[in-house]
């Protein structure tokens, strides 16, 4: 067979080969358009971006342990000046960062039930 060269189908195949790189320019340009809108909406709504996240993430994390060392620090800390001043006095010695003990003013001032304050000669003293 002889394979003759028809101008219809060249002009056929030209103009698809050219609506195919309009249609992938039209591609580019609404995915470039969509892009841009969706940062701007995500910019205006301050939303994080993930690396900035992270890195807050991984800050609170440090945060959380240093303050976990702290704690067994301190918690030794008291335990040894506990152990120095041999236990013989009150929850200020053995415990420097306790707190008070509760008062209620339905409990006619004491400082506990049946505790009373200074001052006072009894549960129930006005």
């Amino acid at each position: 067979m002889v394979q003759t060269t028809n101008r219809f189908f060249d002009e056929v195949a030209r103009v698809m080969n050219d609506a195919a790189g309009v249609a992938q320019g039209v591609r580019r340009e609404f995915e470039t358009l969509f892009r841009t809108q969706a940062e701007r909406i995500l910019r205006d709504l301050d939303v994080v971006k993930r690396d900035d996240f992270e890195a807050v993430k991984d800050m609170a994390r440090i945060a959380r342990e240093e303050n976990e060392a702290l704690k067994a620090r301190v918690a030794a800390l008291e335990a040894a000046l506990a152990g120095r001043s041999g236990g013989a006095g009150g929850p200020s010695e053995t415990a420097p960062f306790a707190e008070p003990p509760l008062s209620s003013p339905d409990l006619g001032g004491t400082a506990g039930p049946g505790t009373p304050t200074p001052g006072s000669s009894g549960p129930g003293s006005y």
